[in-house]
This record gives C-alpha cells, structure tokens and sequence, in this order.
C-alpha cells in the first residue's frame, strides 16, 4: 500500500511529523515500513512553461524548434517529443535544473541550434512509465490551460509530497484504503480521523426509473448498491486527482474511471463504472455464470466461465466478472454520457476463487479476498457521485437501487484486563487500555472486571481475545515489553554435534576462499534429476509458480551452477562458490526424505600472483584436495574411485566413498555441458553432508611432537594406463607395515619413451618409528616387502 503523506492529511493531522519520523511510529506500532519515497526526487528549477510557437527542426526530423514562454522570458528549447505542439502547458526544466538519477539541465546546440532547457516527460520527473496516462506515455506531459506560465511546477502538481509504502500482512485489509491508514496513524498520534463531508444536489428523476436490480446469488453477493449519473463528459481529470492517483500507483484514464479509483483507494471499496446506454436493458442481475459462457474483460482477454464463478450481467449477458474486472462491451468511454456505478460486498471466497480461475487479479480482487468493510459500501457510493457530479458534470439521479441482505453488526468480544497483563507479562494500568481501545475507535465499556469491546467492522482481523491483546499491546510499545526469563527448568543452550561440524564445514570453505551462496528449492523438471547422487521419483508442487520452479530439487548443483553462470556473465571470471542446503528424495514408503548435501562449484584462476607470473586454472585436483583437508579437518577418511556421471567429464570424474559407500561425486563439467552453459573448465562437487556429520569420529587426542627423524624412499612404477594409482597406492599401505606412515603420488610421466599403453607413477613412501631413529637396514626391510607386493600386481619398477 502506497500511501501519500499530503493526501493522509486530509484525514488525520500527523502534528507535521518529518515523514521518516511518522514512518517509523507506523512501523513501530506493527505496520513495516518499508519505504520512505521523496516524489520531487531533489528536483529544482522545473516550471510550467507555454509553447508559442513550433516549427520542425531544419536539420532534423524529429527534432522541433519550440519558443517557451516560462515566465520571465520566452526562450528556445529544442524538443524530441512527438507530441509537442503550439499553444500547449508543458514541464519545463531550465538550464541549471536538477532532475531525477542526478540529471543536470545546461545549455546545449542540437544540430546548430540553441536549446535553453528541456521539455519533460512525467518518466523523466521520476514518475515510473507504467503509471503515466497512454496519451502521454510516448512523449511529454500536456498541463492544464489554467497552469500558470512560470510557477513551480512541483509545488503546484502535489510533487512536493512524500509516499510511506507499506508492507501489509493478509489479516491488515483494513489498511488497504487511505481512511484505513489514517484510523491507524489517528491511534497511533490520538488524532481523530475526519471523514469525507458528502454533499451534493440530486435530480428529482430518481435512480430506480431507470434501472432495476435483481440478485440470484445473495449467498455470494448479500449487498449490491447502483447510482445513477447522467449527462456527464468525460475528459481528463484534473492535475490533482491524477497525481494522487500516481502516488498511489494507479494509473489515471479519464474522469469517471479515475474516480472509481480514487474511492477505491480512500475507502478500501472497489467500485465499476458502466455506461448505461451499452447496458441495453436497463436492467442489472447478478448471478453465476452458465458453464462455458463467454465473456471479453477490459484487459482485451477473452474468458470462459464457469458455473461456479459470479457474474454481473444486463439481464441477458455478463457485462463484469463479480469483485474481478469489468467487461469490454460496458466499458467507459469518451461517449459515454449515463453511467451506473456499482458498489457491492462479494463473497470473498467467491472473489479469491474466480480470481484464481482466470489467473487475474486486480486491485479490486485483492480488497475483496481479503474482506471490505461492509459498512462503507454505500457510503463509497455515494463519495464517487459526488465527485462525479462535482468533476464531470454529472446529474445524480435520486436515490440509489438497492439488494441488501447483509449483516452490519459490530463483532463483541470480551476480555479481562488480567488476561491481557498476564499473557503480556507487564502491567498496563486499566485507563491506558480504555485509552489504547478509544484511540482506534473501539466503543468499548467495562461491565463485571470485563472489557466489552463493540469492534468497527473496518477490522474484520478482531475476533478474539488474543487479537484484542495484540492492539494493546502493538500501540503501548512491543519495545516497552520487558525481556524475562522463562520460570522453569533449563537447559543451556548449545550447538548439537551435527551443528558445530556443520559449522565447521562451512568455516573450512569460506578459509578457503569460498563464497556462500543461497539458491532455491524448487526446479525445473529437466533440472531436478540432473548431477543427483541418488535419483528418485520427482515431487511436484500442487501450484507451482512457474515450471521453473514446479519440482523438489534432488541435487544443488544446478542452481549453484547457474550462480556461476550469472556471475561470469557479469565479467567476473573466477568464481568459487559452495552451498549447503536440503535435497528432496522420495522413499519407498512414498514419504519425502529431507537430506543435507553440500555442493561446490568453481570456475577461472585458483591462485593469481600476477606480479610473480604466477597463475593456476582451477582444475579437478584443486578440488579434490580441498575434499581430502575438509575430511581431515572433520577427523573422517574418504576414499576416491573412478566414476562417471552424466554431464560431467567422463576421464576427470570420481566418487567420494566413506566406509564403503558412495556419498558424494567429484568432477570437472562435460565440454558439452560447460558450452551450454557458457562456461570455462568448471568443476563441481556434491557431497551427502548429512552421511559425513552424522558419522561418530573419535575425540581429538595430542600426539607428542616427533622426537626422531622419519626417512624417504622413492619408487617409479610402470602401470598400465588403466590402473587407478590409489589401487597401487592401496597395495603399498597395505604392504608397508607399521613403519610406513605416508604415501604419495609426486610424479606421472606418459611420453614417448613409455611404452603404449603404459605410464610411470612415482610414488614417495616416508617411513618413521616414534620410539627410536630408524636404522638403514629396517628401513629397506620394509620397503623390500612393498616392491615385493607391487611385483605380485604386475607393477615394474622403472630403471
């Protein structure tokens, strides 16, 4: 909800509260905030300028030659709009002007010509295009004749306001409206709210000799009031009115429909406008639609009905889809002379459901599925003939036609002044209570140590006690709540094992220069499978959004691939990010199985020491060592074997296996895959994170700093390509004995002087005896046993 500071006044004094003040008493008092918007932007030097004459720029064609009359002097500015013309009202930003983005007007030559300014457009006073009327979406904004030439533009056309955009819960509908606001900020001020004074004449012809009104359906539609207004033009509304309207984030169209609008957005009561003469009948019925009866809306859609869905129609076809959005063949137009304005209270099931069907909501639907204010129905009514009669010349018929079946009653509730400082905690004396429910205009009386509270029905969330609690308590201050301990039996709290690794984990990456990131849990269909360590039937949302995002995601990596797209794409080519976070797998028992895996992606230079010349790509083995130090780190060996997944690289893909068992893969992405996402080498890791924290790892014990020197001894081996080195290296650790305490692979070598389809791994084996300094000859006694037992594998040592 937007809400315009200068139009609130109307209603409530806010004591000329600064906006940012006022805003943060709202938010305060349980209403966010979330933005405070200044509508002049910091403009300056912006007047209303008169064009008195045009002529087409000689050396260009779409340029024209204005000369403007802005108060002091006529000068020349040249003008791109297609739309400019003699004798028109315009903005006008003259040189040394400040617009909007840090804009700076100065004097300038277009094409040898002199321009002294600029002739704006609503879109370049900050005015967001989609709120700028049709006429002028496409060039500058034509004023008023009765401007005057010269003023201040921002002080005369209400740009010298400030908009308070609220963020809503659902149970706030009675804050969707201006009169909703000001009941709010009244309280919280202990202002009172002044309504819209109604008044004006009324034709002695009276609404029901030309209209009658029948309603089928008074389950969905318990209140339906029309108005009769004939002889009315329609043309623009005025300045006013179109920029209230814009700050409060609807568009205007013309005189009539804008009002509709403008009560919408003062009561929080959605009204139609139709042209009586298309109506046909003089007749209005409301009911529910035939199954698969037609209707084409004013947004140009054409519909099909359903039979549970309500319609408003002229006896004969549906002319509006109940509480959603009028019909074509009823619109307002530049004709139009009679119209009926509707103001009815639907069902707000009915609404939310329709709404639903159509995949169309509107600011009407939206109030309606949320509750309006029965109350105010005919009084919106009656505020939107008024300003018809007063803005477009209308003769009100006398008298309005009426259904109403609807119960007005204000909702009792009772509560006792201890039931409230008990569940608050605090004491509130009884008279601030009185006080708190006085200033939101709760009639209220206390009867046997009750509080017997009347509520306005403008607030449809009060039902209950508990709701009752939560206004006092909101308007006394949450901050004046004091902080207490619970009176019970402790624990102190703490992480849980699983917690602290977890902490652990994501300490690790990030020491590693590894970025967290966040990414969502519904997929595509195509993505929901793809990289997943273990595949099981998809779980689909009932409604999703979008298919994008329609399926439970049963592996992170590819949205934290498209992470690492979307920032590449930006001119950031080295990208390191990790994730952890749920995947999705269904059981055989039909139940979802929540898993956490941690998934991590890298792409461009791991290290980059430009000023030593020194520069690593990221590569397969980057990231399997920053696997091997996370394991030792957590105190778990892992273990690695050859594997292959699609879309990743068939020769640089392994699986990480604990105790046995496969739980994570590494690998670099497949040339295809890389290409297709736009990619460089990239490589990927996912891992069950939940199977390596869960696993129980013995307590961290001191070992003494080595008192005797450990000693080396390398060997080259000639292998068939095809056999993995941790199969060697499996057979050496086996062989060496309590001695050997450290293998690894320093050397692979396949060239030319190996034969085909062998390579050389060099391995260096260290040795070491915690209780003595080892001696040459037991050294080589356990090493004689390890080249024995890589000769009974088909290992040659390399001469």
């Amino acid at each position: 909800m937007l809400v315009s500071i200068n139009w609130l006044k109307d209603y409530v004094n806010t004591q000329q509260l600064p906006p940012a003040e006022l805003g943060e008493k709202i938010t305060r008092s349980g209403i966010e905030v979330d933005a405070v918007i200044d509508r002049s932007h910091g403009m300056t030097n912006v007047v209303v300028g008169y064009v008195e004459s045009c002529v087409k720029h000689p050396e260009a064609d779409k340029l024209s030659i204005c000369q403007v009359d802005v108060g002091e002097e006529t000068t020349q500015i040249i003008c791109g709009a297609p739309n400019i013309a003699e004798g028109q009202k315009v903005i006008v930003a003259r040189p040394g002007a400040k617009l909007p983005g840090g804009i700076k007007i100065k004097k300038a030559k277009l094409r040898g010509e002199e321009s002294n300014g600029m002739i704006c457009s609503l879109q370049e006073l900050g005015i967001e295009g989609k709120l700028v009327p049709k006429a002028y979406a496409e060039g500058i904004y034509v004023l008023p004749k009765d401007a005057e030439t010269g003023s201040d533009v921002i002080a005369n056309f209400n740009l010298d306001d400030t908009v308070l955009e609220l963020g809503l819960t659902p149970n706030r509908a009675d804050a969707m409206s201006m009169l909703g606001v000001a009941y709010e900020v009244g309280a919280i001020l202990s202002e009172d709210v002044k309504l819209p004074e109604i008044s004006y004449k009324e034709a002695t012809d009276t609404a029901a000799s030309m209209l009658t009104l029948t309603v089928d359906a008074p389950e969905a539609n318990p209140l339906y009031v029309a108005k009769v207004v004939r002889n009315i033009k329609v043309q623009e509304s005025p300045m006013w009115l179109q920029q209230r309207l814009m700050a409060a984030g609807v568009r205007p169209h013309n005189n009539v429909v804008d009002v509709t609008n403008y009560v919408l957005m003062e009561y929080g009561q959605p009204l139609h406008a139709f042209d009586y003469d298309l109506l046909g009948t003089g007749n209005i019925t409301v009911r529910h639609a035939k199954e698969g009866e037609m209707i084409t809306t004013l947004d140009d859609a054409e519909r099909k009905l359903s039979a549970h869905q309500l319609v408003i129609t002229n006896g004969e076809k549906p002319v509006a889809i109940a509480g959603v959005m009028g019909g074509a063949n009823s619109e307002v137009s530049d004709e139009t002379t009679t119209v009926v304005i509707e103001s009815a209270y639907f069902e707000s099931g009915s609404v939310r459901q329709t709404s639903k069907d159509h995949g169309l909501r509107s600011d009407a639907s939206s109030r309606f599925e949320k509750g309006v204010d029965p109350n105010r129905v005919i009084p919106a009514a009656e505020r939107a003939a008024q300003l018809l009669s007063e803005l477009a010349g209308g003769e009100v018929l006398s008298g309005s036609v009426v259904f109403d079946k609807v119960s007005k009653e204000e909702k009792i509730v009772k509560v006792s002044p201890d039931f409230i400082n008990s569940r608050l905690g605090m004491k509130i004396a009884f008279e601030e209570m009185l006080d708190i429910l006085n200033r939101l205009k709760f009639t209220t009386e206390a009867v046997n140590g009750q509080l017997v509270i009347s509520v306005p029905t403008r607030r449809q969330d009060i039902q209950i006690p508990e709701d009752v609690i939560e206004e006092i308590a909101r308007l006394h201050g949450y901050d004046e709540i004091p902080a207490t301990l619970p009176e019970a039996e402790t624990t102190p709290g703490g992480l849980t094992p699983y917690q602290a690794k977890r902490r652990i984990v994501r300490n690790f990456l990030e020491g590693a220069g590894l970025l967290q990131a966040t990414t969502y849990s519904l997929t595509s269909e195509k993505s929901a499978k793809q990289f997943a360590l273990e595949k099981t039937e998809t779980t689909r949302l009932l409604m999703p959004m979008s298919e994008e995002r329609s399926i439970l995601r049963q592996s992170l990596l590819p949205h934290l691939l498209e992470s690492v797209t979307y920032n590449t794409a930006r001119r950031m080519d080295s990208v390191a990010l990790y994730e952890t976070g749920a995947v999705f797998l269904k059981g055989n028992d039909e139940l979802l199985n929540e898993q956490e895996h941690l998934a991590v992606a890298i792409t461009g230079l791991w290290l980059d020491n430009s000023w030593q010349g020194e520069k690593k790509p990221v590569d397969f083995f980057v990231l399997k060592g920053i696997v091997e130090a996370l394991s030792a780190k957590l105190g778990v060996e892992l273990t690695f074997e050859r594997g292959q997944m699609d879309d990743l690289h068939p020769g640089r893909t392994a699986f990480v296996v604990l105790n046995g068992q496969r739980i994570g893969v590494i690998g670099q992405l497949h040339p295809s895959e890389q290409k297709a996402r736009d990619l460089k080498t990239t490589v990927v890791m996912e891992l069950n994170l939940a199977a390596l924290l869960n696993l129980e790892t013995e307590a961290l014990v001191y070992t003494q700093v080595p008192r005797y020197p450990s000693m080396s001894r390398d060997v080259a081996l000639v292998l068939s390509k095809f056999v993995e080195a941790a199969t060697i290296e499996n057979v050496i650790r086996s062989a060496g004995g309590k001695l050997l305490k450290d293998v690894r692979v320093f050397d692979l070598y396949e060239g030319d002087k190996m034969e085909e389809g062998k390579k050389s791994v060099a391995f260096s084996l260290t040795y070491f005896d915690p209780e003595k300094t080892l001696t040459d000859e037991e050294v080589t006694k356990a090493h004689e046993k390890v080249l024995a037992a890589l000769t009974e594998v088909g290992a040659e040592l390399r001469s």
